[in-house]
């Protein structure tokens, strides 16, 4: 079985991919990263964590607007 594991390039690349949809919604979260100490643990496998960070009202609203506009009925 191999090791699927997140790297901290998927993860980097993960963090990324997400700035760039946020920023389709003219969402912007400053604190939004790696969270490479989560590499550092003896967890097996590495959690690989992305670190969403603080954001203000504002922001968090218009996730939850974002959010809502595109989901899908489940």
């Amino acid at each position: 079985m191999s090791d699927r594991s997140p790297t901290a390039y998927d993860v980097t690349l993960c963090v990324e991919n997400l700035r760039t949809a946020l920023a389709l919604h003219g969402i912007t979260l400053p604190s939004l990263r790696a969270d490479l100490p989560s590499f550092a643990g003896t967890y097996a496998p590495p959690a690989g964590l992305v670190a969403l960070g603080n954001c203000n009202t504002v922001t968090a609203h218009a996730l939850a607007t974002a959010l809502r506009g595109t989901a899908t009925g489940r």
